[in-house]
């Protein structure tokens, strides 16, 4: 009887002691995906403007015009999305129980304001390192390691808030990150040449 009770004690204190990660996916896509989506579509959409314009107004302008647009549309996605989650679950829960836990759905405003806020952060990356910065070349370098670094600490975030493996995640987001920003740069460089 005393080993059954100390096993049981165990088994609670293990699972309070066991974090379920899994949970934290919503806010954690969210959060990620919004930062990494604002950094590599702010920089590429930078980076293709900076193709065929050289100077910094240009590409800073369409920088902060991608990422007022990008904020609005990662804002008005998440809250359609979590809305209509919201809605399946209230109509589920209605038609199963009886009772509503309306504390344990997701916030529509919340996932939204989120999103709007990540994207806007990952976004402030590029347009920063490259409003001070005059010389064309010199601020394309600026930016592409400015934006390399950050893809690298997002990933890293990413995995380190999710426990997953660091390298693998960290890898991912820069490689896509890169292939992004040249194929932008790669084909308005050549949608702008003066025979086309």
């Amino acid at each position: 009887m005393g080993r059954l009770a100390r096993n049981t004690n165990m088994d609670i204190e293990k699972e309070s002691t066991t974090f379920d990660y899994s949970k934290r996916a919503q806010w954690l896509r969210a959060a990620v995906l919004g930062a990494n989506d604002g950094l590599v579509s702010t920089a590429s959409l930078m980076m293709g403007v900076g193709a065929v314009k050289h100077d910094v107004k240009a590409m800073f302008i369409s920088g902060f015009a991608g990422m007022v647009a990008g904020a609005c549309s990662m804002f008005i996605g998440e809250f359609v999305s979590v809305y209509s989650q919201y809605d399946i679950e209230m109509a589920q829960m209605e038609r199963g129980s009886g009772e509503i836990e309306k504390e344990k759905l997701p916030s529509p405003i919340q996932a939204a304001v989120a999103s709007a806020i990540a994207f806007s952060v990952g976004a402030v990356v590029p347009l920063l390192a490259a409003a001070f910065v005059k010389e064309y070349r010199l601020r394309v370098i600026v930016v592409v390691v400015a934006v390399t670094v950050a893809l690298v600490v997002f990933g890293w975030l990413g995995a380190l808030l999710g426990k997953a493996p660091a390298l693998k995640s960290s890898a991912r987001v820069l490689f896509g990150g890169w292939l992004a920003m040249a194929v932008t740069f790669g084909l308005t460089k050549l949608i702008g040449l003066p025979g086309l």
